[in-house]
């Protein structure tokens, strides 16, 4: 069991920093299983590597919780409504539509189809290069959305339409929504913070389906696999906590290009592992 528990350990920390990271926890997921492969059953692992990230998404919450939380208590002289909130909130309803409709329609295809380290490493590298290409492009623009708040109900819709990409494994759910967001002209640290506001219900939404998935198969959780998801959860949320400090300390004063070039040698890597060495 404690070789478990430093497996599940090893996988948190991998969640916690690629799930914020421009960089595809698909991609870095399919590398670590190559080499720590949990002993539980196949459909237990797959619902265990969706429903860890609500570690992740705990991380967010906690950090962000005075712009997400859309109730006053504290200061009697303002209203009890926060309607900025409330606002950002239907925004990311807004955005979050397309990505729903998608999944539902093509998640099983794309589970059966296109989960391979061919596709997962050509979607790295394809996303690494244009992250670079935008960079340059937007480094003589002016950002129209500088702020959180500024970003209106057709920015949303918009950077919606762009995290549909993420539907394709490899491409990352962070980075199609943050190439997205820089594209038509959003700040980096909005573009970083509406991503994080966009997957509190993208994920928790995902983790939800993939347990209903199982519970619906008929299988059950052991004791010892629910120890394994409880640990997975918290060191997640742990380096989660890290992983979003360093990253909006990082972005106020460089680009994300040095994440597209992590993404052009992480995808050479896959290509290379499973079409030659293995």
């Amino acid at each position: 069991m404690l070789i478990e528990i430093i497996k599940t350990i090893i996988l948190g920390i991998v969640e916690g920093i690629t799930e914020w990271l421009p960089i595809s926890s698909t991609g870095h997921m399919l590398l670590v299983d190559e080499f720590i492969q949990l002993d539980v059953t196949p459909e237990f692992k797959e619902m265990f590597l969706y429903v860890i990230q609500l570690g992740a998404i705990l991380a967010v919450v906690i950090l962000f919780w005075d712009k997400m939380w859309p109730f006053n208590f504290r200061d009697r002289s303002k209203p009890v409504i926060v309607k900025e909130c409330f606002s950002l909130w239907f925004k990311v309803v807004v955005a979050c539509i397309p990505g729903a409709v998608i999944t539902l329609l093509f998640d099983d295809y794309v589970e059966a189809h296109l989960m391979t380290p061919t596709v997962i490493a050509l979607a790295l590298i394809f996303y690494g290069i244009l992250f670079i290409v935008i960079e340059n492009m937007n480094r003589k623009r002016v950002p129209k959305t500088t702020e959180l708040k500024d970003i209106t109900y057709r920015t949303a819709f918009i950077i919606g339409l762009f995290q549909v990409l993420s539907i394709i494994p490899g491409t990352s759910r962070s980075g199609s929504t943050i190439i997205g967001a820089l594209t038509i002209g959003v700040s980096r640290v909005a573009a970083a913070e509406f991503t994080f506001f966009l997957a509190v219900p993208v994920m928790i939404g995902m983790s939800l389906i993939k347990v209903a998935k199982f519970a619906l198969s008929g299988f059950a959780m052991t004791g010892a696999e629910a120890v394994i998801l409880a640990v997975g959860c918290v060191v997640a949320f742990a380096v989660s906590v890290l992983v979003i400090k360093f990253l909006m300390g990082y972005i106020k004063k460089k680009d994300f290009k040095v994440f597209g070039w992590y993404r052009i040698v992480l995808g050479a890597v896959v290509l290379l592992y499973f079409a030659v060495i293995k």
